[in-house]
């Protein structure tokens, strides 16, 4: 005997309708100087060539002071509301790694796609003790452990992949190619809209990163543990003291002359020149800790710290 489903599938249709009619929702979360805010604006813009109606809500006051920003993009038919509810986001993209495990909860359940970079930016207070090789007061997770909590995880190196290219700065770009696999819009908009907001003169970068992203994901859906081997890309390494040599290499055109490094240096030897830069005023105090680096909102600084050995030969 066959049984009538003819009842069924009205109901299913409406809600095949429902969910057709929401909008779409996506938080992009990281800290200041990242471009989150860059990635909602591209968002926006290719939501609105396509005629949608757009939401946008964010968080970014703190900036210039290296603290958390986030922002709300939704788009669809009809958007009443500027800001996502917890368990509503179709899409969580993060550009730093603790943050994104910090907004986990707001991923829609079974069916939410998180794209995070590894990067990790630590606070100071997770650097209590500064001895190389030191346990972190920080997110522990690895990208293994996320994706298998999440309905559509990626989880790649785009910082590193970015520096690979020649600008750290296009990391956010690079997150911005996975993203891009997920949503409807053609590959060819989203190059163009991009260009619109990257800095003049970066625009041919912004797209290799673009299509690094893009290339990421095909070869992760191809094979799951893919790329996952990244989780320790910004790990220090273990070494002891006498061990290591460390390098400190200061950007002075991307040195916007904030102060945070110089001030938060736990050993006191950063200092701003006569032209507002920040220089190393006492090589041999610095540990290589590499608080200033992760705190630097302008990627301005880098750390090198290499086995003193190597640095011999």
């Amino acid at each position: 005997m066959t049984a009538d489903t003819s009842l069924d599938e009205p109901a299913e249709a409406t809600r095949e309708a429902s969910r057709a009619d929401r909008p779409t929702n996506i938080l992009i979360v990281g800290v200041g100087g990242q471009g989150v805010i860059m990635i909602s604006k591209v968002l926006a813009l290719l939501s609105q060539m396509h005629g949608a109606e757009v939401k946008q809500s964010e968080v970014h006051g703190m900036a210039k002071r290296g603290g958390v920003v986030f922002s709300h993009v939704r788009y669809g038919k009809k958007v009443w509301s500027p800001t996502i509810a917890k368990g509503e986001a179709d899409v969580l993209i993060a550009l730093e790694w603790a943050e994104g495990l910090r907004w986990l909860d707001f991923l829609r359940p079974g069916t939410g796609v998180f794209v995070s970079d590894t990067r990790k930016i630590v606070p100071p207070f997770a650097c209590r003790n500064r001895k190389f090789g030191a346990d972190r007061a920080y997110a522990k997770e690895t990208p293994a452990e996320i994706v298998s909590r999440v309905g559509n995880g990626y989880v790649l190196d785009a910082t590193g992949a970015a520096e690979d290219l020649g600008n750290t700065r296009a990391a956010n770009t690079v997150l911005l190619g996975a993203l891009s696999t997920t949503l409807e819009f053609p590959a060819e908009e989203w190059e163009n809209v991009i260009d619109q907001f990257v800095p003049k003169g970066t625009q041919e970068v912004n797209r290799e990163a673009f299509r690094y992203g893009r290339d990421w994901v095909e070869k992760a859906r191809r094979d799951p543990a893919f790329g996952l081997s990244d989780a320790n890309a910004y790990e220090a390494p273990v070494l002891l003291p006498g061990e290591v040599d460390v390098e400190l290499e200061i950007n002075e055109t991307w040195c916007k002359g904030c102060d945070i490094c110089v001030k938060l240096c736990p050993e006191r030897c950063l200092a701003l020149s006569e032209k507002h830069k920040a220089t190393l005023k006492n090589p041999a105090a610095c540990t290589g800790c590499r608080v200033c680096e992760w705190l630097c909102p302008d990627f301005a600084i880098r750390v090198k710290r290499t086995a003193a050995a190597e640095a011999a030969e």
